[in-house]
């Protein structure tokens, strides 16, 4: 996902794409462990995009103090 995208969310659709990434995240460790993961990258990819949605919510919480 874009930086451009996740900036027009707000806190409360950034809070749920953050749960639904890490329930994505959960289950692509799960099928790396048995070996049914397509491609690995995926899992590199959920992991900025967790971390880019992290970022934007702590940039909000600061900004509101």
């Amino acid at each position: 996902m874009k930086i451009k995208e996740l900036r027009e969310l707000s806190p409360e659709e950034l809070r749920h794409r953050e749960t639904e990434l890490v329930d994505q995240l959960f289950k692509l460790r799960f099928q790396k462990s048995l070996g049914q993961l397509d491609s690995p990258m995926k899992i590199k990819t959920l992991k900025r995009d967790i971390a880019r949605i992290k970022t934007l919510l702590n940039q909000s919480a600061k900004a509101t103090e």
